[in-house]
Formats: C-alpha cells, sequence, structure tokens
C-alpha cells in the first residue's frame, strides 16, 4: 500500500540534454512543481522533481526528519542525472529554494533558480525557545492563505498544520544557507511575489545581496501568492525560468 498522498508523487520527464531538479517547499509536495516540470519539458528540458524527505505521507513523518536529510533528497536526485548529464540547474521553492541555494554553495550545478525564498524567518521571540517550546506545543497553526488561484489552492497538497520540531530544522538550515551564500558562484535567478504572504518580499533582496556569484537577477511578481508556480502569473514565471536555463546553457557553449 501507498504511502504517499495520491498525486503527490516524484515526477521525471526525459527530454533534452539539459537536465532540471525541481525542489518543493516545506510541507508541501513535488505537486506543487509539477506544472512547472511539464513547462520545462515541453521546452525540451529534462526535469526530475523530487520528494523531500518526511513530506507527502503524514507529519509524524516529518517529525523526524533533519534539514541534512531534505538536502540528501536533493544530492538523490542530483545523484540520478549527473551520470547523464552535464547541466543540471537545481529549481526550489520556498524551503526548496532555500535547499538549492545550499547546494549550489556544495555543487557544481549549472544554474538555481529560487523562488519565494527566505533568507531568515520573521522575527518572533518565541524561535529563541523553540527547543522548550516543542514539548508543550507540538504543532503550529498555518495562517490564512494567499492564494489566487482558487482551483490550484483546492488541490493543493501540503501538510495541515507545521510540526514545531520541524520549524527548529528550518531555522537551522536557513542558517547554513546564508553562511553559505558567499560561496554560490554560479548564476542564480530569483523570483518572488509582491504579494506574498508568507515570506515576505524583502527577502529576496537579501538573498540577492549575499550572493557570491555576479551573475544574478531578480524577478518581481505582481498577482500571485507565495506558491508562484501555481499561480495566475505563472507562465510568466516559466518564460523567465526557461530564458534563463538557455542564456546560461549557451553561455556554457551548449545550444538549448
Amino acid at each position: 500500500m501507498s504511502q504517499i498522498i495520491p498525486s503527490a508523487e516524484p515526477f521525471f520527464f526525459r527530454r533534452g540534454p539539459t537536465a532540471c531538479l525541481l525542489v518543493h517547499g516545506f510541507t508541501g509536495a513535488p505537486k506543487e512543481m509539477r506544472w512547472m516540470g511539464e513547462y520545462l519539458a515541453s521546452q525540451g528540458n529534462t526535469v526530475l522533481g523530487v520528494r523531500l524527505a518526511g513530506h507527502a505521507t503524514r507529519p509524524a513523518d516529518l517529525i523526524r526528519t533533519r534539514w541534512q536529510d531534505w538536502l540528501a533528497s536533493v544530492e538523490d536526485g542530483y545523484n540520478l542525472l549527473q551520470e547523464d548529464y552535464t547541466h543540471i540547474f537545481v529549481c526550489g521553492l520556498s524551503m526548496g529554494g532555500i535547499l538549492s541555494l545550499l547546494f549550489a554553495s556544495h555543487f557544481p550545478v549549472t544554474g538555481v533558480i529560487a523562488m519565494s525564498t527566505p533568507y531568515a524567518l520573521p522575527d518572533d521571540w518565541r524561535l529563541r525557545y523553540l527547543k522548550l517550546i516543542q514539548w508543550v506545543v507540538p504543532r503550529v497553526a498555518k495562517g490564512q492563505s494567499d492564494w489566487r488561484n482558487p482551483e490550484a489552492a483546492r488541490d493543493h497538497v501540503d501538510y495541515p498544520f507545521y510540526p514545531t520540531r520541524a520549524i527548529l530544522e528550518v531555522r537551522d538550515l536557513l542558517v547554513e544557507m546564508r553562511r553559505n551564500l558567499p560561496q554560490v558562484s554560479t548564476p542564480v535567478l530569483l523570483m518572488h511575489s509582491r504579494q506574498d504572504g508568507d515570506v515576505l518580499p524583502e527577502n529576496m533582496q537579501r538573498i540577492y545581496d549575499h550572493l557570491g556569484t555576479s551573475d544574478k537577477q531578480m524577478l518581481w511578481v505582481e498577482n500571485s501568492g507565495h506558491v508562484i508556480p501555481r499561480e495566475p502569473e505563472r507562465q510568466r514565471v516559466f518564460d523567465a525560468a526557461q530564458a534563463f536555463i538557455r542564456r546560461v546553457t549557451q553561455n556554457s557553449g551548449t545550444n538549448q
């Protein structure tokens, strides 16, 4: 019997010589990246959408994982691709963007696309005491949805709450990302919605300012919530990602 939530499975589309590794967000599932994966595949890219450890099954599984397990899920996907593909782009949403940037500081990826990615968690005094709070408050309710696409919101797959223990891991993962941003030397495309209610827009500028690479760019979208690959302006996001992939691969000597 499958343990994975129906429609939340990983996906793989074998197409051309350039590969895209797609990474979903915290408590989410590969499904939130699938529309983007289908588009990139239609443009001739090979696409792998991974499922992060502890996700898309049940919240108890997430509680048992650590940020190193999530990063290992990205590495697993990369290892599956690197034998057959010279050019590999890592593309992540929210926490997937954190993982993508951190991964790029240690592995020779061709480029990074990070969407709706936090630089730090919101300033909250409770974060300093999470190790104690987790025993009293084991879960944190999710805030009001910022979706602009009701259809996508209805069939979105994610856990209904944030396990407090897992928030600790996100906090520590962000520390690692910030420490390693100056070591990211590969081209980076950052995308964020000005209407993002989960990760405030100023996070994108903070990431941009600390990246080590000189080949970095930012793209703002307007009529979208946090999950921009499933929101009304997703086509603009997809087109920007494909243009970035094409430019970087052409500059490295491989035509798309």
